[in-house]
């Protein structure tokens, strides 16, 4: 079978085929989601070469170990690993918070392949980032996948395991802790908060 005719395949069409160590099966895959799938590690891990690694170790395991997804539990393949991707990029995060602490900022001037859009990107989008950053992870987690990954509440609840009810309730919290955050630090201002009654 040649590369264009797995390019047709759905994901789990591949992955049946990955069952039996179909390499091109997998190379689709790989070269399929990988974007998508580190722009959700970035976002809780903002470092490149950290979130590489997150997505790299993930499908490797994906390839070591094909019978870990299970089409019979019924989620479809991008749900299923945007939850192995995020518990490993939260897994890296508890780690490395507990070693050396984490800067948001100083990503954007320690990392090479970041120092022009950090040029570019606006200090408010930096405070707001360092925000979410200091956000619970659930909370971090609802917000990043429904408002950066532009997944459905529905899709986003299926990725962290609970109910839509509960997502929407995270993304509320999340939402105020944001604002709590950013009053904290002075970047809004308590009073026009009340002015304009929000």
């Amino acid at each position: 079978m040649n590369d264009k005719t797995h390019d047709s395949l759905s994901d789990e069409s591949l992955l049946e085929r990955l069952q039996n160590q179909d390499h091109e099966a997998f190379s689709t895959l790989v070269s399929r989601h990988t974007r998508m799938f580190y722009a959700a590690a970035y976002r809780i891990c903002p470092n490149q070469d950290d979130a590489e690694d997150v997505v790299q170790d993930a499908f490797l395991k994906l390839w070591n170990n094909p019978s870990l997804w299970d089409a019979s539990k019924g989620a479809k393949f991008t749900t299923w690993f945007y939850r192995v991707v995020t518990n490993q990029a939260l897994d890296l995060l508890r780690k490395k918070k507990k070693t050396q602490g984490i800067d948001v900022s100083e990503r954007i001037t320690s990392d090479d392949t970041m120092q022009d859009d950090a040029l570019v990107m606006s200090e408010e989008q930096r405070l707001l980032e360092e925000a979410i950053q200091e956000l619970p992870e659930r909370q971090m987690m609802a917000l990043n996948l429904c408002f950066y990954e532009g997944l459905s509440n529905k899709e986003a609840a299926d990725i962290l395991d609970v109910s839509v009810k509960a997502l929407e309730s995270l993304l509320i919290r999340a939402k105020s802790g944001v604002k709590d955050i950013l009053i904290r630090k002075g970047v809004i201002m308590q009073e026009k908060e009340k002015e304009y009654g929000s």
